[in-house]
């Protein structure tokens, strides 16, 4: 396989992760920093308060976006990859 065929694939790979990832962390940082902000002006600085609300809106944010997620790295895979290995 030549070299250009492999950085394509790769930069594309690695595209497809960005893209699937950026829900999850953008919801995880539009949290942490509500709690940040929260714990701030409370003065509260509970450890599990931070964790807590991230984990529960990045699971949420997960499942609402788990079909998403699986038709990008099936497109992916059945568009780019499978036919690099079957030698289409």
């Amino acid at each position: 396989m030549p070299e250009e065929i492999f950085y394509d694939i790769l930069r594309q790979g690695l595209w497809t992760a960005v893209v699937i990832s950026a829900p999850i962390l953008s919801v995880a940082l539009i949290a942490g920093i509500a709690v940040g902000l929260f714990q701030a002006l409370t003065s509260v600085q509970e450890m599990t308060l931070t964790f807590v609300p991230k984990a529960l809106a990045m699971l949420v944010v997960f499942w609402v976006s788990m079909s998403f997620m699986s038709k990008s790295l099936v497109s992916f895979f059945s568009g780019q990859i499978i036919p690099l290995i079957a030698g289409f």
